[in-house]
Order: structure tokens, then C-alpha cells, then sequence
């Protein structure tokens, strides 16, 4: 599997370090919301709003961005949205309000548009047949945020400052535009539809599927991953090592997945792998609040929930792009915004549940949006693919 991904062209490897450096930086405020709170002299629920505030940007205004830029040249693209992501980091580490918080992490959304613009360029990079190893690599970085980006940050916040942290990732940022600036030629090609190609995308039964699907299992997830630390605490009493210590195994288990799902998807093909990798999902969901007062099974299950959830991440996105290869890099953003919208609904329906199940049986609330999510992609199997044409 590794020498597979070595023999994947170049560019894919910064486009992996990209995400890598836009996830550390998107999530890495979620370690540090005490001491911004403190700070800024507003609660943790205010402070909470900073991701809130980047996943609606994120999924309501990144689509028209990607759509109004579509026939520019696609690293002119590319550094629009990390000058974008860049500046916005530089409002987040000079803000000393809640309000310039929350504008610097509105701007860091509209430049969250180079992660779909990455995974358009490498769908033409590869030949179609190695799409999904293409796409898990991509996405792997978004993967090792959680376990490297997201624990490096929380440490230098609790060294040197919150705004050390967000000031860090920031320049990291503005290194990655220096090196797309570098290393992307000019005349990169990928698909770039606009509105007009996009209308008839969606009205497609299985484009709305995937899409649908993706919404539907990161709701799932997320009525028990924003609540997490709770979650696992009212399973079995944990020390903040011994939980940062099984986060980064979730973590570890979920780039496993990542690398996994796309060699699967490209071996036995995406819906196959999906069909997979949901029940897997599902089952670790139901069976979560067994573990109850049994560490090394909690872990286990949490480390086979995290190889499922990323796994699916590169079949699913190879299999939206398949449906509709030449609308790929838009309907990539929409996928995006469906993640998020996941995300943020995942956590009413936690918040919701929290109190009449109880966290230690939080994950019953969310199997349902995963059962779902799993009926979609049975349901729209006999769907035919497209095979897009490589781009020169």
C-alpha cells in the first residue's frame, strides 16, 4: 500500500500537506477554548461559536466561490484560497474580541475552498483506476490533523498562548501559498464547472445520494464527537492523558482507514467499499455503550468506529466524482458543505439526546443517521458510473 502511494505523481503529497495544515488550523481552536474563553472574557459556548461560524461559511458560501472561479486557471484558484485562509488566520491571531475572532474564522471558511479544489486536480492526475489511492492521499492529511496538527497546537497554546498556537498555524499557511506558488504549474488543468453545470448534476437521483450519504454519517458521528470527552468519561473514568491518549489512537486508527478505503475503493470498487465500511460503523455505534467499565474494549470499538469514518471519506468522494466526473471539483465543495452541515446538526442531535440517554449511551442517538446513510448507498447500487476522460 505505501509503494502504491509512492508511485502517485508528486503534487498529491502538498496537496496532502495542505490539508494537513487547513484541518490543524480549522480545528485546532477546539484544545483551546478555556483559554480563549479566559481571554476574551466570554464563555466557552461564545468561543464555540468560532466553529460554528467556519462550518456554515464553509458549507453555504464555498460552493459559489468554487463555481465563480471556475474558469480561472486552478492555481491562481488554489492561491486565491490560501491567501483567503491566511488572512483569516492573521485576523484570528491579532483578535483581542469575540467579534474579530468570529470574522477571521469567517474568512479562514471562504479559503477552506482549496481542499475541494485539491481533490479536483488529483482526479485528473490519475488514471481513473487509481482515483481512490489519489483521493486517500489527498485526504490523509486532513486525517493526521487530528493526530498530529491538533495536539501540536493545543500543546504550544498551553506553553506560549492561544494566539502562539493560532499564529503558528498561520504561518504555516502563508508557507504552503509560497510553496503552491512553488511547485503547481501554471497550467494545471481539472474539470471547472460553473452554475450551469451544476443544475443538471443535481438533479440526478444518486449525485443527491451521495451527497445525502455523506450528510447523513458525519450527522451520525457528530452526535457523539461533540461530546467526546464526555462520552468516553462516562464509560470509563479517564485521566486528560489516558484521554489524549485514546483520541490519538482514534486518530491513528482513522489514517489507517483513510489509506485504506482508497486502495479498497479502487480494488472492489466505491460502493463496495461504502457497503462495507457502514455497517462496520453502525455496529461500532450500537455496540459503544457495551464497553461501559471496560477500557481496552472502549478503545477498540473507538479505534474500529475511526477506521470506518475515514474510510469511507475517498470511496465516497470517488464515487460522486465517478457519477459526475465533469461537474467533479463543484460538486466536491457541495460534498464539503454536506460534511459540515452534518457536523453541525450532529451536535443538536447529541445536545438533544444527551440528557434523556445519558453519554454513555450517546451513540444510540446517532446509529439511526448511520442505518440511513448505509440504506443510500444499498439502495443506489445498480447505478451505472461514468468514467471521466484524463485531462492532459
Amino acid at each position: 500500500m505505501v509503494a502504491a502511494m509512492r508511485s502517485l505523481p508528486r503534487l498529491l503529497r502538498l496537496f496532502s500537506l495542505g490539508n494537513l495544515i487547513v484541518g490543524s488550523s480549522a480545528f485546532v481552536l477546539g484544545g483551546l477554548v478555556g483559554p480563549v474563553a479566559a481571554d476574551l472574557d466570554v464563555s466557552l459556548a461564545a468561543v464555540g461559536q468560532a466553529m460554528t461560524v467556519y462550518a456554515l461559511v464553509t458549507a453555504l458560501a464555498v460552493p459559489l466561490l468554487v463555481a465563480a472561479t471556475s474558469h480561472w486557471p486552478r492555481r491562481r484558484a488554489l492561491l486565491l484560497a490560501l491567501a483567503l485562509f491566511t488572512a483569516g488566520g492573521v485576523i484570528c491571531t491579532l483578535a483581542d474580541s469575540l467579534a474579530q475572532l468570529l470574522l477571521g474564522r469567517a474568512v479562514m471558511g471562504l479559503g477552506s475552498m482549496y481542499t475541494p479544489l485539491a481533490a479536483g486536480i488529483a482526479l485528473v492526475l490519475v488514471a481513473p483506476e487509481r482515483r481512490g489511492k489519489a483521493l486517500s492521499l489527498v485526504f490523509l492529511g486532513m486525517s493526521l490533523s487530528y493526530v498530529i496538527g491538533v495536539p501540536v497546537g493545543a500543546w504550544v497554546g498551553s506553553q506560549y498562548g492561544w494566539h502562539a498556537a493560532v499564529g503558528s498555524m498561520t504561518a504555516a499557511s502563508a508557507l504552503l501559498w509560497l510553496l503552491v506558488a512553488a511547485f503547481v504549474p501554471g497550467d494545471v488543468q481539472a474539470p471547472a464547472p460553473g452554475f450551469a453545470g451544476l443544475w443538471p448534476a443535481l438533479r440526478r437521483g444518486p449525485v443527491l445520494a451521495v451527497l445525502g450519504t455523506t450528510f447523513l454519517y458525519f450527522t451520525a458521528i457528530f452526535s457523539v464527537f461533540s461530546y467526546i470527552g464526555a462520552v468516553l468519561g462516562a464509560l470509563v473514568p479517564l485521566s486528560n492523558t489516558q484521554l489524549s491518549l485514546t483520541l490519538m489512537l482514534f486518530g491513528v486508527s482513522g489514517v489507517a482507514g483513510t489509506l485504506l478505503g482508497g486502495v479498497a475503493a479502487d480494488r472492489f470498487g466505491a460502493r463496495a467499499t461504502m457497503a462495507t465500511l457502514l455497517p462496520l460503523l453502525l455496529g461500532m455505534m450500537l455496540l459503544l455503550p457495551l464497553t461501559a467499565g471496560h477500557a481496552v474494549l472502549m478503545i477498540l470499538v473507538l479505534m474500529a468506529w475511526g477506521l470506518a469514518g475515514f474510510g469511507l471519506m475517498a470511496p465516497q468522494q470517488s464515487l460522486l466524482a465517478a457519477l459526475a466526473p465533469a461537474q467533479a471539483s463543484l460538486l466536491l465543495s457541495i460534498n464539503t458543505s454536506m460534511l459540515y452541515l452534518g457536523t453541525a446538526l450532529g451536535a443538536v442531535v447529541g445536545g438533544l439526546a444527551g440528557g434523556p440517554l445519558g453519554f454513555a449511551r450517546l451513540s444510540w442517538a446517532g446509529a439511526p443517521f448511520a442505518g440511513l446513510a448505509l440504506l443510500m448507498v444499498l439502495c443506489s447500487h445498480r447505478v451505472p458510473l461514468q468514467r471521466p476522460r484524463r485531462v492532459a
